[in-house]
């Protein structure tokens, strides 16, 4: 039996997201993949597709009703892919109890607000011109295995050569 990894979207979900289907296709090789839409799991009104209000949307409550909404569906032990708020969603259910062997999170750049640590293996990415993701003292406090991609910003996850490269770190690192 394949393991499971969950991905989760970025805060546009599914309507914005025809880039997941190549992570998804490489995954699927040795995962069982199931892919959350991060605005379905917080209850987010996407009838104003814009980004400011979704965001606020997510930050004023959508993002602990995803994490209790995941808590719920989810009952075994799952691997987690995850895409901006998606990390912040998978980060605060593993806290609340959620069965996480591996969080890969890329650009959850609001984790640098989070203290309490779920208990799993965590590998954080970021772009090196992400304005938003945590600082030094953040990562040293947390001891939470991470990298910094040079030259890139906040949609990293996007750009095809790191579709690549993640997905097969993933494939490494988890069978």
């Amino acid at each position: 039996m394949r393991p499971k990894l969950i991905i989760l979207s970025d805060l546009w979900g599914i309507k914005k997201s025809n880039w997941v289907n190549i992570y998804t296709k490489r995954l699927n090789e040795k995962f069982d993949v199931k892919y959350y839409d991060c605005c379905e799991l917080g209850e987010i009104d996407t009838s104003i597709y814009n980004q400011d209000i979704l965001h606020n949307q997510f930050i004023n409550g959508g993002i602990e009703i995803a994490a209790s909404r995941l808590l719920e569906l989810e009952k075994g032990k799952i691997n987690i892919l995850a895409f901006s708020i998606g990390g912040t969603i998978a980060w605060k259910a593993g806290v609340k109890g959620l069965k996480i062997n591996n969080l890969y999170a890329i650009s959850s750049t609001r984790l640098r607000y989070e203290s309490k640590k779920p208990n799993c293996k965590i590998n954080l990415i970021f772009g090196e011109k992400d304005n938003f993701k945590p600082n030094a003292d953040w990562f040293k406090k947390t001891k939470v295995k991470f990298e910094i991609i040079k030259n890139e910003g906040h949609e990293i996850y996007q750009n095809p050569n790191n579709v690549l490269r993640v997905c097969e770190e993933i494939k490494k690192q988890y069978i």
